[in-house]
């Protein structure tokens, strides 16, 4: 067992969450993966600011991967089991959407919010993007990389602790924002997939395809797979 070694010192940052939650939904759910996930889901939602998240991009979550293979390693499917419980709980809900890409599944917050915009998104008058992730690197008083990885990527582990500390010893500050980003545009939330683009960097340089904002699929499916996996 991990030993947490207690909140820092300092402002934290904290997520808001109902009191209906503890109250009633707690006492319910008799699931651990579902808690888990219904968890998280509040604190992309909250953290994000956004209507709705995709299944891909919790599949693409570090912090949520992490979390349930400590319950099974078959960690899509506890996932999508987890997904499908909190939808029949009333959690959560439900939207698949079409397009030329193929089909993608979409979950709300059941909220007065998350209930308007389910309502526009099966209207087709509300556009639903994974863009907005994106755009979570402000301009300003840079962040540092631990404000960087859990504003776009997922909270911290111990394990991760010495490896961004080494990271921003490395490498320029520019370069782990971009590499960041570049993580959050493919939907691949995982340091591993960072590191090794500040690795690629190092190595052989930045081009002119590193400008901020072009978006670039860095690496082929299967190479993405081995990310996602491991």
């Amino acid at each position: 067992m991990t030993t947490f070694h207690g909140f820092p010192a300092g402002e934290l940052q904290f997520t808001s969450v109902p009191d209906l939650f503890f109250s009633q939904l707690v006492p319910q759910i008799d699931n651990l993966a579902e808690l888990k996930v219904t968890l998280h889901f509040l604190w992309l939602h909250h953290r994000q600011i956004r209507h709705a998240i995709s299944k891909a991009e919790l599949l693409a979550d570090e912090t949520i991967w992490q979390s349930l293979a400590l319950i099974d390693h078959e960690v899509e499917s506890i996932l999508e089991q987890s997904l499908n419980q909190a939808v029949q709980r009333g959690t959560l809900l439900y939207l698949q959407i079409h397009d030329e890409n193929g089909y993608h599944d979409w979950y709300f917050l059941n909220s007065e919010r998350g209930r308007r915009a389910l309502a526009k998104a099966q209207a087709g008058n509300w556009e639903i993007t994974d863009s907005s992730a994106a755009e979570a690197v402000t301009l300003g008083k840079r962040p540092n990389i631990f404000e960087l990885y859990e504003s776009n990527i997922g909270l911290i582990g111990p394990i991760l602790v010495d490896e961004l500390k080494e990271a921003e010893k490395l490498y320029p500050s520019e370069w782990i924002e971009e590499a960041i980003k570049i993580a959050v545009e493919n939907n691949v939330r995982r340091w591993k997939y960072v590191e090794t683009v500040l690795q690629k960097w190092a190595t052989t340089g930045r081009g002119d395809e590193l400008q901020p904002h072009h978006k670039k699929s860095w690496y082929t499916e299967d190479e993405l797979k081995n990310f996602i996996r491991h």
